[in-house]
């Protein structure tokens, strides 16, 4: 298996790995009716996400922790909810990818997840 290298490589991840969160009831109403998120616009966003903290080339400027903020007043996030994320990122990316990158980036949402649920 490959690394992760490209944008191609992040949007592939990302589009595999709602796939696993939206089949999941017990996660998937938080993006479908509580966010009502559009999904191909979602995914654009959190391509640009990863690829400016694994590749410091992206454009992704919003405040990553006031969007949860305010998610989190709609519908609590609890621990369950982030068990159930992390689990499926770090699942998504070993059935894709392999190496450095792919390290990296669980690393990286495992450092967010845990930042996100303390100031939560």
């Amino acid at each position: 298996m490959k690394d992760i290298q490209t944008r191609d490589d992040l949007h592939l991840l990302m589009s595999e790995f709602y796939l696993k969160l939206l089949a999941d009831s017990k996660i998937s109403y938080i993006f479908i009716k509580v966010a009502k998120i559009d999904l191909a616009p979602h995914l654009n966003e959190l391509v640009d996400f990863w690829e400016q903290i694994l590749f410091e080339t992206g454009n992704y400027r919003k405040n990553v922790l006031q969007i949860h903020s305010d998610l989190n007043q709609k519908t609590k996030l609890s621990e369950e909810h982030f068990a159930i994320w992390l689990n499926y990122f770090n699942i998504t990316i070993d059935e894709n990818f392999a190496g450095q990158n792919a390290e990296n980036m669980k690393t990286r949402a495992l450092s967010i997840a845990t930042v996100m649920k303390i100031k939560l």
